[in-house]
């Protein structure tokens, strides 16, 4: 059935009929070809033919254009208030048609029903569509609100303007400071500023890091990838509360031993450190002794739960952020010329280097020593290794250690005289970077791991016999995990493997620690089996541990471009790694060089590098030629 106002209207044109019809939420207007009651073949004002339901059409008319038509409609619509329409037309649901004759006063031209028809759909702020040319107004609180809404809209439209401009001109807007870490990290995509940053971002095609550093609002690279871990995993930041202190530890008794550590030079959580005495029988005592911080660091404490929050001391080249607080670190770490509290291990070693027997106590030890790797790595080499040179401190403790450590590695299947990797150690001040390579593997490396795998191995021993859950490693087919459950760790050779060698510095290494330390007192364990807080921890600690080994990689990588920018290093050898991967010779960097050709991995190529990006942590790197061994530098 045609609409009422469609019949008045056809009286008025007395040439080929048009329609005026909606199809999937536009107003279109035709040319009838057929009318075949239901649809219609009709021929749009763009020429097009196309078929219409009958019951889509709301005007049926007559004119000499459609094109004039449309427009006309058009400016009718432009012309309408929709304010003053939607006073006029009351409260009650209404028919377009209707409400044209009206507003206009008389019978509406096919135009003037088109445009106010054309007005009430682009106004649904006002009016509510109920059906096929049928309308209600919006109630008062709801016209209210949705007008707030626009006015909001495009005073934010027009916020986001200012700011596009000033981004553009490279200048920082003040309202974009006090949330600049969140832009940066964790843009909320509802807020101005963010939508202003990502148009700025696109039509520069730069990244958001990118355009900030041009703005001056990042105080520099390297704050701007530290700021990125903090804000994820230290968000109310990485200060302790001033209140967070272990308890004194029970007084225990004085071992009648003399020990040393042997740390890097920068080292402050000093965990463990080393004794060999010479037993009445003629054998030897070897003692690993760890810092026992658990003695006082009682079980959810405020403390604790700080630890536990942290879960491990992260670390990364220029600084580091502690588990523990510095005050408690003092307290425990094992500095040279103090009596410590400790957890130690010993064992006794015949005249074949054969382990006889092991014990662990709690006691104190003096700490008559801290050696560094500096120092050691010098006088302490391979070659005074083999010969037995000792003409350094505690130098005929360290060979027997070595001698000793030889012989646990050997019991552990392992390889003596596989190929050691180069390791590095970096050290920034000033933003001035020296990375200085340490070959893995040297005599000091052996002793310092095959003591910790040791005495790491010998207490998940302890607490597997007791029939006590921990935080053991666990490998099997070459993955590592962790469990609370003893396992063999194949890769070690060991039947049994836990982290409690330093608890300083891993929450995990705590835990187990809390555990050892009931066992030897005869006291309830802090956790019994299968106990889900053990679980929780392992996972949350699993967690945190990788992150962090994450962020030092990332901020090592940093760190070797700043060396390359730093010494203006446009040309370095490399080793093939595979296909176009390839590691440099001189620093911990693996990158991918382009052009690189077929080669073996292990063959050593120089390459040019260029392109430095400190944001995106990237470097070009572009073969040059293959090496001779002769033109190998060292």
């Amino acid at each position: 059935m045609r609409p009422p106002c469609a019949a008045r209207v056809e009286q008025h044109f007395n040439s080929r009929m048009n329609v005026f019809y909606e199809e999937s939420g536009s107003l279109r207007a035709a040319s009838v070809i057929e009318d075949n009651n239901t649809s219609l073949q009709v021929q749009t004002q763009h020429g097009k033919r196309a078929k219409v339901k009958a019951a889509a059409v709301l005007l049926r008319f007559e004119h000499h254009s459609l094109n004039e038509f449309m427009e006309q409609a058009r400016v009718v619509a432009d012309e309408i208030e929709p304010g003053f329409l939607w006073e006029a037309c009351g409260e009650s649901e209404f028919s377009f048609d209707a409400l044209a004759e009206e507003y206009f006063g008389h019978q509406p031209k096919a135009e003037e029903a088109a445009g106010l028809l054309m007005r009430l759909q682009a106004t649904p702020t006002h009016f509510y569509k109920k059906g096929k040319g049928r309308y209600k107004p919006a109630p008062p609180e709801a016209l209210k609100a949705a007008l707030a809404s626009i006015e909001r809209k495009r005073r934010q439209a027009q916020l986001q303007a200012e700011y596009v401009q000033s981004l553009l001109r490279y200048e920082l807007p003040d309202a974009f400071k006090p949330i600049l870490k969140q832009l940066l990290y964790k843009p909320d995509r509802n807020l101005v500023e963010t939508k202003a940053v990502e148009e700025v971002c696109s039509q520069l095609k730069i990244s958001v890091p990118q355009l900030f550093e041009k703005c001056g609002a990042l105080e520099s690279t390297r704050e701007y990838h530290q700021g990125r871990f903090l804000f994820e995993h230290f968000p109310r930041g990485a200060d302790f509360d001033d209140a967070l202190d272990a308890v004194q530890p029970e007084d225990s008794a004085p071992a009648d031993v003399e020990a040393f550590s042997i740390d890097d030079v920068t080292t402050t959580e000093i965990d463990d450190a080393f004794s060999v005495n010479e037993l009445d029988n003629g054998h030897w005592q070897v003692g690993v002794h760890i810092s026992a911080p658990a003695l006082g660091i009682e079980e959810g404490s405020a403390l604790d739960a700080e630890a536990h929050k942290r879960m491990s001391t992260v670390y990364f080249p220029g600084g580091k952020i502690t588990m523990l607080p510095e005050s408690v670190i003092d307290r425990f770490t094992l500095a040279e010329g103090r009596e410590c509290p400790v957890l130690s291990m010993y064992v006794e070693v015949d005249s074949d280097l054969q382990a006889v027997s092991t014990r662990s106590a709690i006691e104190r030890v003096r700490i008559a020593r801290n050696l560094h790797h500096n120092v050691l790595d010098v006088e302490f080499d391979e070659q005074a290794a083999q010969t037995g040179s000792a003409e350094f401190e505690f130098g005929e403790q360290l060979l027997f250690l070595y001698r000793f450590a030889g012989k646990l590695e050997r019991a552990r299947g392992q390889n003596e005289n596989r190929m050691p990797r180069a390791d590095y150690s970096f050290y920034v001040e000033d933003d001035h970077v020296r990375i200085e390579p340490r070959k893995r593997g040297s005599p000091i490396d052996k002793v310092v791991s095959e003591l910790m795998i040791l005495v790491n191995s010998k207490w998940a021993q302890l607490l597997a016999e007791s029939k006590l859950p921990g935080l053991f490693r666990t490998q099997a087919s070459g993955k590592v995990k962790m469990s609370t459950v003893a396992a063999p760790h194949e890769g070690l050779g060991v039947n049994q493997y836990i982290w409690a060698s330093s608890p300083l510095r891993r929450y995990a290494d705590l835990v187990n620690q809390r555990q050892l330390i009931s066992v030897l007192r005869g006291a309830e364990p802090a956790f019994a089996p299968s106990d889900e807080n053990l679980f929780e921890i392992m996972r949350s600690f699993e967690l945190a541990y990788d992150a962090y080994a994450e962020f030092q990689r990332t901020m090592e990588r940093y760190w070797c471009l700043r060396w390359l920018l730093q010494e203006q290093v446009t040309e370095i050898t490399a080793e093939v790694i595979r296909d176009d991967l390839v590691r440099f010779e001189t620093l911990p960097l693996v990158c991918r060089a382009h052009s690189l050709p077929p080669l073996s991995p292990g063959e050593r190529v120089e390459v040019s590098v260029s392109d430095v990006d400190l944001i995106e942590i990237m470097v070009r790197c572009e073969y040059k030629k293959t090496l001779e061994p002769s033109q190998i530098t060292a």
